[in-house]
C-alpha cells in the first residue's frame, strides 16, 4: 500500500510541475500577444478634412446664450469639439468620460459640445446629464464643415485653429488617443504605430 501512495505522490508532483510549466508558457504567450495588439485610437473616417487643415472659424451662440468662438488662433489653448446627439446611447454613456477628461485637461484644452436638431431635446439632455457648465452649440454647418457623419465624433483644434486630431469616439481610450496624437504630432495613434 505504501508503494501505491508513494507512486501517486510522485505522479501528483510531476503533474504539478507540468502544469507549472504550462502556466509559464501561457503567461509568456499572453505577454507576446499583448505586445502585438496595438492600442485602438479614434477611428478616422475617410472625409474631406484632414489633420493639419485649417478648422472652421466661427462664433456661435451656445444654448445658454453665451457666444462661443470656434477655431481661430487661441492663446496657448486647444479646443475639443465633441459632437453628440440626445438620441445617441453611446454619446450619453461617454458624457461622464468627457466631463472627466475636460476637467483633467482643463489646463490646455477648452471643450465644446456641438450638435444640430431640436433645441428642446438638447436642453433636456443638458439638464438630465448635468452639462450646464460646458458650452453647447447647435450648428449643422459646423458638423458638415468638419465632415462629421457618425456620432459620437470629436475634433481637436490646436492653438492655431488647425485640426490636430479627429475621429469617431466610442470609449475613453478613443478620446485620449486624440490628445496623444496631438502631443506626438501625428494624425492618429494608428499612424504613429505604423511609423507613418
Amino acid at each position: 500500500m505504501t508503494g501505491f501512495v508513494l507512486a501517486s505522490q510522485i505522479m501528483l508532483w510531476i503533474a504539478v510541475g507540468v502544469l507549472g510549466i504550462l502556466v509559464m508558457a501561457l503567461a509568456r504567450q499572453v505577454g507576446v500577444l499583448h505586445e502585438r495588439i496595438a492600442p485602438a485610437g479614434a477611428l478616422t473616417l475617410h472625409q474631406k478634412v484632414a489633420v493639419g487643415d485649417k478648422g472652421p472659424e466661427v462664433t456661435l451662440t451656445a444654448l445658454d446664450g453665451q457666444d462661443v468662438r470656434i477655431g481661430g488662433k487661441r492663446e496657448g489653448r486647444s479646443q475639443l469639439l465633441f459632437f453628440l446627439s440626445p438620441d445617441c446611447p453611446i454619446c450619453k454613456t461617454l458624457l461622464p468620460v468627457l466631463r472627466s477628461a475636460a476637467r483633467a485637461e482643463a489646463g490646455w484644452v477648452d471643450t465644446v459640445l456641438a450638435s444640430d436638431g431640436d433645441e428642446t431635446a438638447h436642453r433636456r439632455l443638458i439638464m438630465k446629464e448635468g452639462l450646464a457648465g460646458m458650452p453647447y452649440v447647435l450648428s449643422e454647418t459646423l458638423g458638415r464643415s468638419l465632415g462629421v457623419s457618425k456620432l459620437p465624433y470629436a475634433v481637436l483644434l490646436d492653438e492655431q485653429g488647425r485640426i490636430a486630431s479627429l475621429g469617431l469616439i466610442n470609449n475613453r481610450e478613443h478620446l485620449e488617443s486624440l490628445f496623444e496624437a496631438k502631443e506626438r504630432g501625428v494624425a492618429s495613434i494608428q499612424h504613429y504605430l505604423a511609423g507613418a
